[in-house]
């Protein structure tokens, strides 16, 4: 990936110049429809868990990524919730935000004082950022998330969304598509985390490449790589199965 096509254009989510794009208005609008509701807990344990997900819940927990935090002794930051959520409505969620976009979506969370209790006890944004899951089943175990609250910075997976395949000349010379990253770490305000990163391909040849460094992004974004001359995709040739015999 030593070569970067000069008309390739790449495009962050949240960057000014170019117009959003529909996928990442899309997610980005749904996390403004969607309220996670909660319910503290005050105990931990494979039982508890156990009682809790018969019961249609999943346990989840908050807590802060004090990165560059300007106010580290703020305890609302530093504090660390024991929730749970509604599995219908996390199941919900998840099919109008599907992942990857799931990590790199904020949204509101309102915890109550207990299941169909009007009483709300706090309500702040949060960044999910893992979902356990039973190897075998595939059924949601716990949540993980981290307060998103105004003035903080996240560590953020970022996902890629590739567009342009279909008009790339590399392809249609008979090139392979291969992707070599499917998100990029970022570290971002809390109210300026992009959906995706959206890389156009459409101008790339056999032999192009995107790399890291050629990512155009917001410049309240940080993009946390060690080395950017890292490649996201390419375009190779494809060695043929049988090849002629060399004639001398």
């Amino acid at each position: 990936m030593a070569q970067w096509w000069r008309c390739l254009r790449t495009v962050v989510g949240q960057s000014p110049s170019p117009p959003p794009q529909r996928q990442q208005s899309l997610y980005s609008l749904s996390s403004l429809y969607h309220t996670i509701q909660a319910i503290p807990r005050e105990y931990t344990g494979s039982r508890v868990a156990a009682r809790d997900r018969a019961q249609g819940r999943i346990p989840a927990v908050v807590f802060s990524q004090p990165l560059f935090d300007k106010n580290p002794s703020s305890p609302s930051i530093s504090r660390k919730q024991l929730l749970t959520t509604e599995r219908k409505q996390i199941h919900s969620i998840l099919k109008s935000v599907e992942l990857p976009f799931f990590c790199s979506t904020t949204f509101q969370l309102q915890i109550r004082a207990g299941a169909g209790s009007s009483v709300l006890l706090d309500s702040r944004r949060v960044l999910p950022i893992k979902i356990h899951r039973d190897e075998e089943t595939g059924k949601i175990l716990n949540l993980v998330f981290v307060w998103a609250d105004e003035g903080t910075e996240l560590k953020v997976d970022v996902p890629i969304v590739f567009k342009g395949e279909e008009d790339c000349p590399g392809l249609k010379k008979g090139g392979h598509f291969k992707r070599v990253r499917n998100s990029l770490k970022f570290l971002c305000p809390a109210d300026q985390i992009p959906a995706n990163i959206e890389v156009d391909v459409s101008n790339i040849d056999i032999g192009g490449r995107v790399l890291m460094r050629d990512i155009e992004f917001h410049p309240s974004l940080k993009l946390l790589s060690k080395n950017e001359e890292l490649p996201i995709c390419k375009i190779v040739a494809i060695k043929s199965e049988n090849p002629e015999p060399v004639q001398v």
